[in-house]
């Protein structure tokens, strides 16, 4: 049933000092670590086919047995400035099984080297592949964990503001969707969380927007956005992180707006727990897929 929780988080713990502190592109490798590790769990179960899109590199991954009419669009996290394909195929990989869906990801553009609005272009641009590959808007979710949540939105959004056809439903894990960090978990989950720090996402949001910005704008915290029009939306988080206000908020401005989303909280678990070999995880996944297969 997978490892326990309580065992995982004591090790994300004391390696949290590491992680705060270290460079970008020491960052980038420990993400590409992890990914080879993780990948080895679930690639026995899946076809992983890489696709050259040109500008970047893409991956389908597709469950080996039950395959269902439709496609997940995954974004991966890493606060806009780490993640590869390796890192991506673990919840790329965990959603192909959970919904039976072919799920592609891809390597948008990451900051500094590529700061906004790169990723979301990207986005786009990938979003158009599939509409030109001859899928329609109905037949695809968008999924996206952490920075990913945050694009997710954006997609949406962006997509909302061309006047095109939403997405089928969004799935987001552990979204970062108040670059302002004004929710209250910011303080009230500072010594829970085993992962984050206020110190990591100031230095990513920077890295992103560029130290000026505004980050109360919608392109940047989709929180503060008009949410009207969006897609059915299930929003996963873990009680022990500092964003889990960015998505309670999230979900109560979208019923706000009319739109359905649904809220599942996690007790004793932290940011995207869901890449890990924990019960938690595969609970909160099938979870996922339950909820793409009531709106497809």
């Amino acid at each position: 049933m997978g490892l326990p929780a309580k065992l995982v988080r004591s090790q994300l713990n004391f390696f949290k000092p590491f992680v705060a502190n270290c460079s970008l592109e020491t960052t980038r490798r420990g993400q590409d670590k992890l990914g080879e590790l993780m990948e080895a769990i679930h690639r026995r179960d899946v076809i992983v086919r890489d696709h050259d899109f040109g500008p970047f590199q893409g991956a389908w991954i597709m469950p080996k047995d039950e395959r269902r009419q439709g496609v997940v669009l995954y974004l991966h996290g890493g606060g806009y400035t780490c993640g590869q394909l390796g890192y991506a195929r673990i919840l790329a990989s965990k959603l192909a099984l959970a919904t039976g869906f072919d799920v592609l990801s891809f390597e948008y553009r990451l900051a500094p080297e590529h700061p906004f609005p790169a990723a979301i272009e990207d986005a786009v641009a990938m979003w158009d592949y599939l509409m030109y590959m001859g899928y329609g808007a109905r037949d695809v979710i968008v999924a996206g964990d952490s920075a990913g949540g945050n694009l997710a939105l954006e997609l949406a959004l962006k997509l909302k503001e061309q006047g095109r056809a939403q997405p089928r439903g969004l799935v987001l894990f552990s979204p970062w969707t108040d670059m302002t960090a004004s929710g209250k978990s910011y303080r009230t989950c500072k010594t829970l969380d085993p992962m984050l720090t206020m110190e990591y996402i100031a230095a990513v949001r920077e890295a992103y927007t560029g130290p000026d910005a505004d980050w109360s704008r919608p392109c940047y915290s989709p929180l503060f956005a008009d949410l009207r029009g969006l897609p059915p939306t299930l929003v996963q988080v873990g009680t022990n992180e500092i964003l889990k206000s960015d998505s309670e908020r999230l979900v109560e401005h979208l019923q706000k707006a009319g739109v359905y989303a649904q809220l599942e909280v996690y007790p004793e678990c932290w940011h995207v727990f869901q890449q890990m070999p924990i019960r938690r995880a595969a609970v909160a996944m099938e979870s996922a897929g339950r909820f793409v297969q009531r709106i497809i």
